[in-house]
Parts: C-alpha cells; sequence; structure tokens
C-alpha cells in the first residue's frame, strides 16, 4: 500500500512539474517524437563530443545500453524514468526501460541521457540473463567522468561504466547506483 501510494505521488509530482523542463538531452529534440534509433545515434555523439576517449571506450565495449532521454524530478518523492535499446555490435537486440524512486528533500525536474558500457562478456551476460537489473545491486557500476585535461579519467575497463549527459556534455556528480533497469517485452 506504501509503495503504491509513493509511486502515484511520485507519478502525479512528475506530471504537475511536467511543463518546467529548462534542459533537454542531446538525445531529444523538440518535436514529433524522435524514433528510438534516431535518439541512440544523437545520444552516442553528444557523448563522443563531451568525452574525448569514449568512442574508442564504446569500440571496446561488448555491448552499449542507451537511454536517450530519462525524466529525473519529484517533489518530497522523486522518480526516473526512460526508455532506450541495448546496442550489440552495432545493432539494436533489445528494448528497456528505467526507473528509480527516492525519498527526501527534493524538488525539481531534469532530462538527461544515460549510456552505460557493459565492458566485458561477463558483464554483458549479468545484465541480459534476467528481465530486471539494478545498478549496484546486479553490478559494480563505475562513473565515466572527465578530467581536467578534458579526457575521460581512467576507468576500470572490466565492468560497467555509465556516462549521464545533459545539454552541457558529460554530467559532474552523476550517481546511478539503484537505478533499475527492466527488459521491455516486444
Amino acid at each position: 500500500m506504501k509503495t503504491r501510494l509513493l509511486m502515484t505521488s511520485a507519478a502525479i509530482a512528475l506530471m504537475a512539474l511536467g511543463g518546467c523542463v529548462t534542459n533537454s538531452s542531446p538525445g531529444f529534440e523538440a518535436g514529433p517524437a524522435p524514433r528510438m534509433e534516431d535518439g541512440v545515434a544523437t545520444t552516442t555523439a553528444a557523448l563522443y563530443e563531451s568525452a574525448p576517449g569514449s568512442q574508442e571506450l564504446a569500440a571496446k565495449a561488448k555491448g552499449m545500453l542507451v537511454f536517450p532521454r530519462v525524466i529525473d524530478g519529484g517533489v518530497i518523492v522523486g522518480g526516473e524514468y526512460g526508455r532506450g535499446a541495448l546496442i550489440v555490435d552495432g545493432r539494436a537486440v533489445g528494448s528497456y526501460k528505467v526507473t528509480s524512486i527516492s525519498l527526501g528533500l527534493q524538488a525539481g525536474l531534469q532530462s538527461q541521457s544515460l549510456v552505460l558500457m557493459f565492458m566485458s562478456q561477463e558483464a554483458l551476460d549479468r545484465f541480459t540473463r534476467d528481465n530486471t537489473w539494478t545498478a549496484g545491486a546486479d553490478a559494480s557500476v563505475a562513473i565515466g567522468r572527465v578530467g581536467a585535461n578534458g579526457r575521460l579519467e581512467t576507468v576500470n575497463e572490466s565492468g560497467v561504466i555509465a556516462f549521464a549527459l545533459t545539454n552541457a556534455g558529460v554530467m559532474a556528480g552523476a550517481r546511478v547506483d539503484g537505478t533499475r533497469i527492466s527488459k521491455v517485452s516486444s
């Protein structure tokens, strides 16, 4: 009952704040609903431009999960939602949604893009094995950061690396632990 009340409150807060978004993620343009493929291409291009070295990192990845637009916000009760695609060997192999809920002092709404790179076959297999996966619980996720020199800081290339992007580029201080990702049935 409490979970249902929290989810309803989060949904109402997100709808109420829906007109307050002031920034857009690089994978979403205003106008008619973009095709997922277009959003994925735009998001990855924005990542490669804002984080030098990320394209080389992506070339090493066994798979990439790209969410062109993730809406995050709330008042007291917060939530996050977005849809994306798993890319393996250059093609989409599955549709996924990202969700999370949080409690605490918060108010506002933002849009961002989220990219997760699975750097080993083991990490990709763990992700695809189940229909639901939670960052930080089912796998450790390193946040990709751009250093003072404008290049990616050294990251552990054996697990999962996440990048959060806003219209200003790679987001500093991003957090993905607790983010729940579920396979969307076709």
